[in-house]
């Protein structure tokens, strides 16, 4: 499922927002939180494999997002070494295309969700020296400063 609401071949969501800072919380608890970088929501679809988590975690890294001197988007988090915050969402995954509710038949079993967030993580960890993260199958809390508003939908 996709953001048209279809079968949608085209892989694993990535929600990112550039922002000058993000928390998550969970119970009255913060368990993620950055500073300037980005907030990342990731949303597991059936079909979704580590392949397409691997490659989520590389766009993430490398997408231009960022301004250079010139105000131009054009540096990524691996250019500027802000933080990433990164908070599973199944609700990307919804069908929306008919009535009043959303459908959550698209989205991966929690069990599949959870293995391929932690790999998005764990990859993401690897790579980058700031990273942190909401947890999975919480009630979150999430707040932001969306600088800009600069708002990106990837899929890999």
């Amino acid at each position: 499922m996709g953001r048209s609401g279809g079968l949608d071949p085209s892989g694993m969501i990535g929600l990112l927002q550039r922002v000058s800072a993000a928390r998550v919380e969970v119970a009255g608890e913060e368990v993620g939180a950055i500073g300037p970088g980005l907030l990342v929501l990731i949303g597991v679809q059936q079909g979704d494999d580590e392949r397409r988590a691997d490659r989520l975690v590389e766009r993430l890294l490398g997408y231009r997002v960022f301004p250079d001197a010139a105000g131009r988007m054009n540096l990524s988090l691996t250019d500027t070494g802000g933080g990433l915050l990164l908070v599973p969402q199944f609700t990307l995954a919804a069908d929306t295309r008919k009535g009043t509710r959303a459908s959550f038949t698209g989205a991966a079993p929690p069990a599949e969700g959870k293995r391929l967030f932690d790999r998005v993580l764990a990859l993401a960890r690897e790579r980058h020296p700031q990273v942190a993260a909401g947890r999975f199958g919480a009630d979150m809390r999430v707040s932001l400063v969306n600088e800009g508003p600069v708002t990106f939908w990837l899929e890999s």
